[in-house]
C-alpha cells in the first residue's frame, strides 16, 4: 500500500479568510471566487481527470495563519475490499 500523501493542489481563484467573529458568531469563514480563474481551474481539472464529478476542497490555515483552499485528493485505496456479510452461525440456538 503507498502511505505516501499526494502532492498538494491549490484551488485557484478562491480566496479564504475567516469569518468576522465577534458579534456574527455563525460566519465562520468568507470564500471569494475570481470567476475567470476559478472555472479555468475547475475546466483543467475535469480535463486532467474526465471521469470525477465531484470535487472536495479544504480550507486550512498555514502556519503563518493564513487560511488558504486545497483541493482534497483523497481516493479509497484501490486495495480496499468490500465489507462482507456476516457469515451465519449455525450453532445458535435461536
Amino acid at each position: 500500500m503507498n502511505n505516501q500523501q499526494p502532492e498538494k493542489v491549490f484551488v485557484e481563484g478562491m480566496l479564504v479568510k475567516p469569518g468576522p467573529g465577534g458579534d456574527i458568531p455563525w460566519v465562520k469563514a468568507k470564500v471569494s471566487i475570481k470567476l475567470d480563474e476559478f472555472g479555468a481551474w475547475i475546466a483543467a481539472q475535469k480535463k486532467a481527470d474526465p471521469s470525477i464529478e465531484w470535487i472536495n476542497i479544504d480550507i486550512n490555515e498555514s502556519r503563518g495563519g493564513k487560511w488558504y483552499a486545497e483541493r482534497n485528493m483523497w481516493k479509497k485505496p484501490d486495495d480496499a475490499q468490500p465489507k462482507q456479510a456476516p457469515i451465519p452461525n449455525d450453532d445458535i440456538p435461536w
